[in-house]
């Protein structure tokens, strides 16, 4: 385990903080968002309002643990881009991407999106103190309970005023969907952040919440798993499994249940995450890695770079929940492996690719664009270090 952690530790620190540091812009703001799979950089290339707030996550989170100035800077350098260009000073709101020099580009409202901005000012102002970050995530917490919430539980699309629209851009596999698992998840992720460094009631109510419909909605008990696409009465949509996602919600509900500190829902809901956690270890784990999905019992082999990042964290929980269970451990070390002979891109200049087939070979895909982010790998890296840097 003491090399498991020092090379994570090692590779956070010495790959991939430089790689993003690369990637800023000094001319225009922000963080460059397009680096293809030839490592061909478009400066030019639209700049999504997630990945902004996925990278000052990322740089915060990185400058509390490891209280490097540079650091701090490079979080700041986000923070000024997210509420000078991402943020609609007219209707309120974060836009779902601006051009590459701050323009407006697409002005689709998305409550995943205004998650993930509460998560990064959450951290921002956790590493820096800066009140008006905190003041702007509640900003954009009310807007989501004002205007993104029906009696069922929370809408995802709308356009630049609030009005509902199609949801295309968290809806995938044929279907659109009306709520989706990935929204609800964030969102919970935000809210747990925001009262992690607030302890504000109202928010620590709706976490409750959110804990209640994943319980009642989300997490069928039959299958042992998540339903990911849902029409607005929570009919689920389609037959998927998403491996990456139930591994990913075992953990962050765990975070949650640990912020909230309710014992009474810590009691009724801690034997699902560890349903969820056994479940996917035994139906998804060979090779050391994990597959993408199944979908109508279709498996899509293709090893995804955030499924294997999210799987390594979520199977370390699963060990401290239940430390006689030193399989779970094993098989994170085991894909933290795969990872590093498979995912981690050896060429100067590159980070982890998107994705490599069954057999390891690399997919044709960028290895940043607006999804593409030091979310899950930087993030695992940090857990792993937290969790585990103080026993080696």
């Amino acid at each position: 385990m003491r090399t498991f952690v020092k090379e994570i530790a090692r590779h956070f620190e010495k790959d991939m903080i430089p790689f993003w540091e690369n990637l800023k812009d000094t001319e225009y703001g922000g963080y460059y968002g397009y680096l293809s799979y030839d490592l061909n950089l478009d400066k030019k290339y639209e700049k999504g309002c997630i990945l902004n707030s996925r990278i000052l996550w990322f740089f915060s989170s990185a400058y509390k643990a490891l209280g490097r100035e540079e650091l701090r800077k490079d979080a700041e350098h986000a923070y000024r881009f997210l509420k000078d260009y991402c943020l609609d000073k007219e209707y309120g709101g974060i836009y779902w991407s601006v051009t590459y020099d701050g323009k407006v580009k697409d002005a689709t409202k998305h409550t995943y999106n205004q998650a993930f901005a509460i998560y990064a000012l959450s951290a921002y102002y956790d590493a820096t103190g800066e009140e008006a970050a905190l003041n702007l995530a509640f900003l954009l917490w009310q807007l989501i309970e004002a205007k993104c919430k029906d009696e069922g539980g929370y809408l995802e699309a709308f356009d630049r005023r609030f009005q509902p629209m199609e949801n295309d851009k968290l809806s995938e596999n044929g279907v659109i969907a009306g709520r989706t698992m990935n929204t609800l998840l964030h969102l919970l992720e935000a809210y747990t952040e925001l009262y992690r460094v607030s302890r504000d009631e109202a928010v620590g109510r709706q976490i409750c919440y959110m804990l209640d419909l994943f319980e009642r909605k989300v997490y069928k008990r039959e299958k042992g798993r998540q339903e990911v696409f849902f029409d607005a009465q929570w009919h689920s949509l389609i037959d998927l499994y998403s491996y990456g996602h139930d591994i990913e919600t075992a953990w962050l509900v765990d975070r949650a249940l640990e912020i909230l500190g309710d014992d009474a829902y810590r009691e009724r809901i801690r034997p699902i995450t560890m349903e969820i956690t056994k479940n996917i270890y035994e139906r998804a784990l060979r090779e050391n890695s994990l597959p993408n999905e199944k979908e109508k019992g279709v498996e899509d082999t293709t090893r995804v770079w955030w499924v294997q990042a999210e799987a390594i964290v979520g199977f370390i929980n699963g060990y401290e929940k239940a430390p006689e269970k030193t399989f779970y451990l094993e098989a994170a070390e085991k894909i933290w492996h795969y990872i590093r002979c498979r995912l981690i891109d050896s060429r100067e200049g590159s980070e982890w690719f998107w994705a490599v087939d069954e057999t390891g070979k690399p997919l044709d895909k960028p290895i940043v664009e607006p999804w593409k982010c030091p979310y899950h790998n930087g993030r695992m890296c940090m857990e792993v270090i937290r969790r585990l840097g103080n026993d080696t």
